[in-house]
């Protein structure tokens, strides 16, 4: 009896010990992945976290409100990656992919006309050595300014890097949200603001009133658009139209310019063929904004156009042709003021 007691004892103490060692080990493992108290009584975090994610696409249900644009856009969306993942996503299928490449294109397309524009039309340096390979030729004027034709440029590449960045990255958190939302509303303000620097600078350089005047009034308007767009309330989606209208008019506002220039040089071919050009802007511009607004044609099969053929990447097809058609106009109205002067 005695024995078996002794048995029974040992047993129990050997459990208790067993336990006890494993809960040991248990607080040890949990003190190691858990955020650990340190002597300044700040809490440090838990690194860990961030490196298992998952990083899965979600549907729009399940993001949280700052990524809320497009209920028409149901699913593959990324919600709140790593960094390191979210920029890796630019080589990945979600329903940003194209939005980021098609801006992206456009972005190269832009820098090989940069290069491309400064062999056609050298600087003041290396003018005299190249005028026979160059288009400028100019008899009255010994050198016109290139400042606003690669100002115009430099706007156009701007718009589409920070649209990129926009897309591939705003969804890491609600900060980079809100910051590169603010930078692609700057980048689209920019854009239009710099068009109207090579035909106003160009095409008035005889009338320098009405030049100032213009440059002035659209640089005004693009720094007050500017302003507006870092209000919380501008990136919602009820205020989609407003973006839309307030972008469309101080793009509109390029009508006026564009008239005169018809009314006082009508007569020439150069602002004949470069308001052609001007026109066709305008409709991949216009058209763009109204199917951006509309939200067509995922707005009448929701879910259909997650990947590819939403409304979105319309527009930045559209943006894209538009800026192109502005620069041919630009080159035209350069080549003009080179040939003639003043």
């Amino acid at each position: 009896m005695c024995l078996e007691v002794a048995t029974m004892a040992s047993s129990v103490c050997l459990e208790i010990i067993s336990t006890s060692s494993s809960s040991t080990e248990e607080s040890e493992m949990q003190f190691l992945i858990s955020p650990r108290v340190i002597e300044s009584g700040k809490i440090e975090k838990n690194t860990s976290k961030k490196t298992n994610c998952n990083c899965e696409l979600v549907d729009y249900d399940s993001l949280p409100e700052f990524l809320k644009h497009n209920e028409f856009i149901l699913n593959h969306y990324r919600s709140e990656w790593p960094l390191k993942q979210t920029i890796l996503s630019i080589f990945s299928i979600h329903n940003e992919t194209l939005n980021i490449w098609t801006h992206l294109i456009g972005f190269f397309i832009f820098l090989i006309l940069t290069y491309h524009a400064s062999t056609l039309f050298p600087t003041s340096q290396n003018r005299s050595g190249n005028s026979s390979n160059s288009l400028s030729a100019s008899t009255s004027d010994p050198f016109v300014s290139r400042w606003p034709f690669y100002l115009y440029l430099a706007g156009a590449m701007f718009c589409l890097l920070s649209s990129c960045a926009c897309h591939l990255l705003s969804c890491h958190s609600s900060f980079t949200c809100y910051l590169t939302l603010r930078l692609d509303y700057a980048g689209i303000s920019i854009l239009i603001v710099s068009s109207f620097y090579p035909l106003v600078y160009y095409c008035f350089a005889c009338l320098p009133f009405y030049r100032n005047l213009y440059l002035y009034a659209i640089t005004l308007f693009g720094i007050t658009t500017i302003v507006a767009s870092f209000s919380p309330v501008f990136e919602t989606a009820k205020f989609r139209a407003a973006r839309a209208v307030l972008f469309a008019c101080m793009a509109a506002s390029g009508l006026v310019p564009i008239v005169h220039k018809m009314v006082a040089f009508g007569d020439r071919k150069e602002a004949v063929v470069s308001t052609v050009y001007e026109v066709v802007m305008g409709l991949c511009y216009g058209i763009g904004v109204v199917v951006y607004g509309a939200r067509v044609p995922e707005r009448w099969m929701p879910g259909k156009f997650d990947i590819a053929g939403h409304s979105h990447q319309f527009f930045h097809v559209l943006v894209v042709a538009g800026a192109y058609m502005h620069y041919l106009a630009s080159l035209m109205y350069l080549e003009w003021r080179e040939r003639e002067g003043c």
